[in-house]
């Protein structure tokens, strides 16, 4: 990647968790460069951000002569992005005013590169007035502004006010740097599995656990979609902008992707929905006897097929075959019969990608050609899939 990347760390509690952020944004290969105000420094140390990153830690406005470059116009030019958190009510007034007293507020006045501010303080210190007013006067000057979260603060009180954790922070971070080739788009993806009920204890169900899906969510998202994001159950964290409906049954999936899907320019059906569903259900607990027990099912709707019939010829539309056998031969079938633009193919037998894995192997059938992609991780994967799509 090695973009350039300005974090500016000022005086609060929270100054700690930048150290992780700078940790995490050097592993993924950035370049992290760190501006400390004073007051920052009396939380952390300048060294520690230096023996993490590697590179330049500035704190000081005047405090050397030996280079011919100004520092804070260097600073400025040279990054990508700006990341200040956390960013006192102290820091938001300078800023929104325009002062320019110390290495950061000066740094960010000459800067051009976008920068995205994590307000963090005691809960009475946010929702002041001024505060508030400050921060909308941000946001019409183009500072792009994280939420922060909410829980126990270290003052003593609960409320919103917290830095978001070091994760969160990095997801924003991607998320800005990403090019924006989806804007405007507005992309439907189904993930995870289906459970059809059988009792009020059990319940058919797959493997799936709806990380492809979730990763093809994050991508759209990162480059600049509007995502809903149709999911079965799963234990995965929602992506950064996504909007998430959860669903459970087959049917209910049907109903919520047939109510988005008129508004979608590409959907991408990568949930594994089941095929049947208990013809009956049991309002109470079906007793173990000492006969066999036989269920029958029903055939539930086929939810691509039946958006391949209704699609208009401006929307793309994707599925997915996982097969065990015969992997092309199945896929290509189930792309015609379908009437989907493409099918991405991938062999659940390779125990390399079986369900569950972070990997996976694909192959693209559309109706006159079709590409492979080896072996990856499934967010690599999924900006691929994409870059392939448009």
């Amino acid at each position: 990647m090695s973009a350039n990347i300005t974090i500016g760390v000022t005086g609060g509690i929270a100054a700690y968790k930048m150290l992780s952020v700078a940790s995490k944004l050097t592993k993924l290969d950035y370049n992290v460069y760190t501006v400390m105000t004073e007051s920052a420094t009396k939380f952390v140390s300048p060294l520690a951000f230096h023996s993490i990153t590697h590179l330049d830690v500035e704190t000081e406005l005047f405090s050397s002569w030996s280079s011919n470059e100004v520092k804070h116009i260097e600073l400025a030019d040279k990054s990508e992005l700006f990341l200040v958190a956390p960013a006192t009510a102290n820091f938001l007034a300078k800023a929104a005013a325009g002062i320019a007293d110390d290495l950061l507020t000066t740094v960010i006045l000459a800067r051009q590169a976008p920068i995205l501010l994590a307000p963090s303080m005691n809960v009475h210190m946010f929702e002041n007035k001024v505060v508030q007013k400050n921060l909308e006067t941000l946001e019409e000057l183009g500072f792009k502004i994280i939420t922060p979260g909410e829980g126990y603060l270290a003052c003593g009180y609960t409320g919103k006010g917290r830095l978001p954790e070091p994760e969160v922070l990095v997801e924003h971070v991607e998320k800005e740097l990403m090019k924006k080739d989806l804007k405007d788009k507005k992309v439907l993806i189904s993930a995870g599995p289906t459970r059809e009920t059988i009792d009020p204890v059990r319940f058919l169900s797959n493997y799936s656990s709806g990380k492809m899906g979730y990763a093809l969510a994050k991508a759209a998202s990162y480059r600049g979609a509007e995502v809903v994001l149709i999911s079965g159950p799963t234990q995965l964290k929602t992506p950064l902008g996504v909007k998430k409906i959860e669903v459970e049954k087959a049917s209910e999936m049907e109903k919520e992707i047939l109510k988005e899907f008129k508004n979608a320019d590409i959907t991408i059906m990568a949930a594994a929905v089941a095929d049947y569903t208990p013809e009956n259900y049991s309002k109470e607990k079906i007793k173990k006897g000492d006969a066999d027990f036989s269920l029958k099912l029903k055939r539930t709707t086929d939810i691509l097929k039946k958006l391949g019939e209704i699609k208009r010829k401006d929307q793309l539309l994707v599925g997915f075959a996982a097969e065990s056998e015969n992997l092309i031969k199945n896929a290509r079938k189930k792309l015609d019969s379908k009437k989907a633009d493409y099918i991405i193919a991938n062999d659940i037998s390779d125990k390399n990608i079986a369900f569950g894995s972070d990997k996976n192997k694909i192959t693209i059938l559309s109706k006159n050609s079709s590409q492979t992609m080896p072996l990856e991780r499934k967010e690599e994967l999924a900006h691929k899939i994409f870059d392939y799509l448009i």
